[in-house]
């Protein structure tokens, strides 16, 4: 079984992961979309929010799991019996941090790193972008899906 990790904090689950996440799954026979938890990072939604946006936007998909991880990526994959890392490219910034982690996360366990780019006109969406428009009273429902939904 060829099963992946899509690791990420999802505060909240954009259009760009959303693309990412949807053609993933083509690619594996099972991918776990892993959400990280980070003690030193404040986030904006909860982790029980950004569980519930993932687990809503893909119901319908009997290939995708949702799991919490704190720690190495590695060691998760490890738990999971995880072989492949699922990351999504915006631009060549992207490339050059997700290259050093992808080397690193290789020697450590010799997990492969597989990158995906985001599909055209979805590459300027981050979440940090979204959280920023959402604090200034933006419209960001053109950002995410259906699911992620801001509680003021």
């Amino acid at each position: 079984m060829r099963r992946a990790i899509f690791p990420g904090s999802f505060d909240p689950l954009t259009l760009g992961h959303h693309d990412i996440i949807t053609r993933g799954i083509t690619l594996f026979d099972e991918l776990i979309i892993a959400i990280g938890i980070n003690a030193d990072k404040k986030y904006m939604f909860s982790l029980q929010e950004r569980t519930s946006f993932i687990k809503e936007a893909f119901k319908n998909e009997p290939k995708i799991k949702i799991y919490t991880y704190e720690g190495l990526t590695v060691d998760f994959c490890k738990k999971v019996n995880a072989d492949f890392i699922l990351r999504g490219l915006r631009n060549p910034g992207d490339f050059e941090f997700e290259k050093a982690i992808a080397h690193t996360n290789r020697k450590l366990s010799e997990i492969e790193t597989v990158f995906l780019l985001t599909s055209s006109g979805k590459s300027y969406i981050s979440s940090s972008i979204v959280r920023d428009v959402i604090r200034n009273g933006g419209d960001y429902t053109g950002l995410v899906p259906t699911s992620v939904k801001f509680k003021q």
